[in-house]
């Protein structure tokens, strides 16, 4: 990692603002470089601010975490960017609605806000270094479909033997580096499985694994920690 992570903060809360913020300064590589209150101020801010990683409330007034998203990783703005910019949706609950539409709008991923300080900078690093984030309280729910549904889709049937061990880690939350060092693979051929593995489960990325995981009961409790990028 070069550099520090520049973070913008975007929550209707001051308060919550301040306690982020505190934590945030008290690791060396990462720093505030911006706050908002509304999705509409974020706009505002980050088309003027470079900034690495967003923590976006869901809900605000004005413009919601999920519309700001969208309006942020749209093709235009992205082009204008110097470097890639992350987004992580930060929500009360866990079954909301809202934060699965801004992951399907481009968040790299969500946490609910009454996760760690250590889990809330762990995902600020994993997503500045291209990796997503699905994580913090009871996830297991997060979309969960009816009970009478049979949760595993027909895709996992088709996976190999290798590719099963790499989903499973991955799902986890195990990096590229780690699945290679216990798989005694290179890295390279990790991320060829894994790009295998999201075709054949129809998973637009690693987000939407971990999600359709607990959809099919296949994690048995939330991820302790990010699971890192294709």
């Amino acid at each position: 990692m070069t550099g520090r992570i520049r973070v913008v903060l975007v929550d209707d809360q001051p308060l919550f603002r301040a306690g982020v913020a505190a934590v945030i300064a008290a690791h060396p590589d990462c720093e505030v470089v911006g706050e908002a209150s509304s999705g509409r101020e974020a706009i505002t801010l980050l088309d003027e601010v470079e900034a690495d990683v967003v923590l976006m409330d869901i809900r605000m007034p004005e413009l919601d975490g999920a519309e700001a998203t969208r309006l942020l990783m749209s093709p235009e703005r992205a082009a204008r960017r110097a470097v890639p910019l992350r987004v992580i949706v930060l929500t009360t609950f866990a079954l909301d609605e809202r934060a699965r539409a801004a992951i399907d709008v481009g968040a790299t991923g969500f946490l609910l806000k009454d996760a760690s300080p250590e889990l809330l900078i762990a995902a600020i690093r994993a997503v500045y270094e291209g990796g997503a984030v699905a994580a913090g309280g009871d996830l297991g729910s997060f979309g969960a479909p009816p009970a009478s549904e049979p949760p595993p889709p027909p895709g996992f049937a088709t996976l190999t033997d290798r590719e099963r061990r790499v989903y499973e880690l991955v799902v986890t939350g195990a990096s590229n580096a780690e699945i290679a060092g216990q798989l005694f693979l290179s890295e390279s051929t990790v991320k060829t499985h894994v790009s295998s593995v999201l075709a054949k489960l129809g998973a637009r990325d690693r987000v939407a694994l971990v999600v359709l995981a607990h959809r099919a009961g296949s994690v048995a409790e939330s991820p302790s920690s990010p699971s890192p990028g294709p």
